[in-house]
């Protein structure tokens, strides 16, 4: 039985992919349009429309051709203009000019095995092998918000610091794969009754950083405590005390998973076509019971070792969803191992980078009583 088109249940004019097609040259001779090629026609049945998408020889997205689904009218005003195309299509054309012939591209299989490195990110990174890393899941240290943050004399040095981590880190990682970070607003406490306290929007200023080291913005993720996860900051105490207006301070319960991928001129969808193991692409596919939003609900976890953990479950959800077994993930800021453990749950391999020994000897002593079967493998340099 054949399937009923959604174009045919409601009647619409335009019914089929050639249809639209066929619309489109006719549209296309009209305005004295060449040298362009099409994309798969889509339906849009919220808008009653086809998006019929024009692309140059290289497969660049150059505009598109919006058509009435009721009528077969063409819909100028939404229709992306002759001059916008030709622009377009010149500024591809000059890029192809600048790639140096066809070589193919091999696909990238990572060399390395599961390290855990001592040090400072921004020396460590430079001794790691380029697009060795599959994907980056990190939550930076906090600026300054606990006295044992206070590591930074000014917030443009702590911005600067991870500037250059992020520059750095983008060597790492392969063209076109993800770099995921936990981070939030920190509150700075007042010295005295005679100041404020300070709030900073740290997530803005990341992704101000993101963006001019070369990273496209992706998603915005929301990690949801429980609502009692947030009490024990004071906000919120002091106005559900005197409820005076002004004083309000909302109790903060969240905080940011921001996604990036590192430029690249291939579809997310290459590293699944061209991954020389489909067994293991298929291996990898996520579950019924993934997350369907943008708001994540995990609690927080506490461990006496670290003050400033995210729990096991937000890593394991960020390496399923952003990449595939065998893979590597790296965080710069390894803490007491959380991301490296949740890859090893996952069948991922990993790399730590922690300049504290404290955290490291957590971090090896865990492994070690709890990961026994692969702790033997583990590159260890401190």
């Amino acid at each position: 039985m054949s399937k009923i088109l959604v174009s045919e249940k409601r009647n619409y004019f335009v019914k089929t992919v050639a249809e639209a097609k066929e619309i489109s040259t006719n549209y296309l001779s009209q305005e004295d349009i060449k040298d362009v090629e099409f994309g798969l026609p889509e339906i849009d049945d919220r808008y009653d429309i086809w998006r019929v998408p024009l692309l140059s020889v290289n497969k660049a997205v150059l505009g598109y051709i919006i058509i009435e689904a009721k009528t077969g009218d063409i819909d100028k005003k939404k229709t992306t203009k002759k001059e916008v195309i030709y622009a377009r299509l010149s500024f591809n054309s000059q890029k192809e000019g600048k790639k140096k012939g066809n070589k193919k591209i091999k696909y990238p299989i990572s060399p390395l095995s599961n390290m855990i490195l001592k040090g400072d990110s921004r020396e460590i990174l430079d001794t790691l092998p380029s697009e060795s890393v599959d994907l980056i899941f990190t939550s930076p240290p906090y600026y300054n918000a606990r006295t044992e943050y206070s590591d930074y004399a000014t917030y443009d040095e702590y911005l600067e610091v991870i500037r250059q981590v992020i520059r750095k880190s983008a060597r790492v990682l392969v063209e076109g794969r993800f770099f995921v970070m936990n981070v939030s607003p920190v509150l700075i406490p007042r010295a005295s009754r005679s100041e404020a306290s300070k709030r900073i929007a740290v997530p803005f200023d990341m992704h101000r950083l993101f963006i001019e080291e070369g990273f496209e913005f992706m998603d915005d993720i929301i990690w949801q405590k429980p609502e009692g996860a947030g009490w024990a900051s004071g906000r919120g105490r002091r106005f559900s005390a005197d409820r005076n207006p002004l004083q309000y301070k909302p109790v903060p319960i969240t905080e940011n998973i921001l996604v990036y991928r590192k430029k690249s001129d291939k579809l997310i969808d290459w590293f699944i076509r061209k991954h020389p193991n489909q067994d293991l692409i298929q291996d990898s596919k996520v579950g019924d019971d993934y997350e369907k939003t943008n708001i994540w609900y995990i609690s927080p976890a506490r461990d006496k070792r670290h003050r400033a953990i995210f729990p096991k479950e937000l890593a394991k959800k960020v390496i399923q969803y952003y990449s595939f077994k065998n893979d590597v993930v790296l965080d710069p800021f390894g803490g007491i191992g959380t991301t490296g453990k949740a890859a090893a749950d996952l069948e991922r391999r990993f790399v730590l980078i922690e300049k504290e020994e404290e955290y490291i000897d957590a971090t090896v002593n865990d492994l070690q009583q709890l990961y026994f079967d692969i702790f033997d493998d583990i590159e260890i340099k401190r």
